[in-house]
């Protein structure tokens, strides 16, 4: 019984960590394909609350609320909608052989 150390290595090395490319094989370029995706939902999101906050601008400005409110969220919404379909469509058209 040796009262030294606590350790369990009976005088191995410890395993040096592996890198990411070592524990997650291709993931790099599964990201580097999904990354143009991943920003979809964020413009649309985006476009919908830029056209919110014009709506409120000139509903406060004007004092017709909720009238351009409104507006401003379905012109956000069918702008978004828009440019999501058409990077979706550019995507697909520049993954094709």
């Amino acid at each position: 019984m040796s009262t030294g150390s606590s350790s369990n290595n009976h005088g191995k090395q410890p395993e040096t960590p592996k890198n990411r490319n070592e524990l997650l094989p291709g993931m790099g370029q599964l990201y580097k394909d999904f990354a143009p995706y991943f920003t979809l939902g964020f413009q649309l999101a985006a476009a919908v609350l830029m056209f919110f906050f014009a709506g409120w601008w000139l509903d406060s400005t004007y004092e017709t609320s909720p009238t351009f409110q409104l507006i401003g969220i379905l012109i956000g919404f069918a702008g978004g909608l828009v440019k999501f379909f058409r990077t979706v469509s550019d995507l697909n058209k520049q993954k094709q052989p």
